[in-house]
């Protein structure tokens, strides 16, 4: 069965359209009128290979807030839609990827119970704004939309890092690559990867 969500979103705050392939190469055609934002989700579909084409609007004009929180809750929500039952995956993944001086680990368990620990960005990071548009605190806020709406416990922390750039990539790349590993089927898996019978 194709393993693939489409999820609309629309609010007095945004328009979000998403449609989700987990068994795809890594695609994306992406637009949220948030630049940066555009840059981390291209990245996060490059290296989870689950395709990804996200068209969101917003009030901008305001915030880069709303579209950036909407898309992500509209990608977890997809995320949860196009794993089932969860029959067959791995469902654990793990990574740890540099960026130049910056070094992020995400640890994923699609588990069904959504929790974020999310730690380690400098101080003063929340606050920067990357590419003039995007607000550190923003990185929180889209990896927790996404393990709330997704239901996963996801592990997110930056162990080293000084420009705000580098370790907000880092972090959404090592999301993806541990992702990438969760969500991929196990030859071995015989039914849901759980002693509870489900996830």
């Amino acid at each position: 069965m194709a393993r693939t969500a489409t999820i609309e979103r629309t609010t007095s705050e945004s328009t979000i359209r998403l449609l989700l392939d987990l068994d795809g190469t890594g695609s994306s055609s992406i637009s949220t009128t948030v630049p940066f934002f555009d840059h981390m989700l291209t990245a996060l579909s490059k290296h989870s290979l689950i395709d990804l084409d996200v068209q969101a609007t917003g009030d901008t004009d305001i915030d880069a807030h709303h579209t950036v929180e909407d898309t992500a809750i509209a990608l977890g929500l997809a995320l949860r839609d196009a794993l089932g039952d969860k029959t067959g995956v791995r469902r654990y993944g793990d990574a740890t990827v540099p960026l130049d001086e910056a070094l992020a680990r995400a640890v994923v368990d699609l588990s069904g119970r959504p929790f974020l620990v999310h730690g380690g960005e400098p101080a003063g990071f929340e606050l920067h704004r990357i590419g003039g548009h995007f607000t550190g605190s923003l990185v929180r806020h889209v990896f927790e939309a996404i393990a709330l709406n997704a239901r996963i416990t996801a592990h997110v922390d930056v162990l080293a890092g000084r420009d705000p750039h580098h370790i907000a990539e880092a972090e959404f790349k090592a999301f993806a690559r541990a992702m990438r590993v969760a969500v991929e089927p196990d030859p071995r898996v015989t039914g849901v990867p759980s002693t509870k019978g489900a996830l």
